[in-house]
């Protein structure tokens, strides 16, 4: 079996999904550190440090939307780069049972 080319679209789809994925990884990281070190901060300057936890749900918020979209622009280009690669090459062979 060989892969000759990619759809991009849905390649552009798939990278965006997992990209997500780990942008919402990242966020609750970003949460979860920010606003352990916002309180410790807080407390030893004498501030609430609401402003670490409100910027942690805002990480939870935005990276995912911002890992999808930069990661299905990636996937388009990788799939673009790919079909010109496999129209020169042949493509990738895959032997399955």
């Amino acid at each position: 079996m060989i892969i000759k080319r990619i759809d991009v679209l849905s390649a552009g789809k798939i990278a965006a999904i997992i990209a997500a994925a780990f942008g919402l990884l990242a966020g609750v990281v970003f949460f979860l550190f920010g606003s352990l070190l916002g309180a410790l901060f807080g407390n030893a300057f004498g501030h609430a440090g609401g402003g670490a936890m409100a910027g942690g749900f805002l990480g939870i918020i935005l990276l995912p939307i911002l890992y999808g979209i930069f990661g299905f622009i990636g996937g388009v280009i990788q799939a673009f780069v790919y079909n010109i690669a496999a129209g020169v090459v042949g493509g990738i062979r895959i032997e399955t049972e």
